[in-house]
């Protein structure tokens, strides 16, 4: 007996990740978009990218208040 085999689900691209990290720092999101990218993104890769993003955050916020208190 041959049994079907369904494709593995397609992985999200780094796009997809940095999107989904950015829209759970505005704190806004759709439920169906939640639950498709819970299916289709890796835990490893919404981790890296958001340590970056908030890497990126802070050192945003510090030349933000360097330029505005620079005399």
């Amino acid at each position: 007996m041959i049994m079907a085999q369904t494709p593995p689900p397609k992985k999200g691209s780094l796009w997809r990740t940095a999107r989904a990290v950015a829209w759970g720092f505005f704190g806004v999101r759709k439920n169906s978009d939640y639950q498709e990218d819970i299916a289709k993104l890796t835990p490893l890769h919404i981790v890296a990218v958001g340590l970056v993003a908030a890497i990126l955050f802070v050192v945003g916020l510090i030349v933000l208040v360097k330029f505005v208190v620079a005399p």
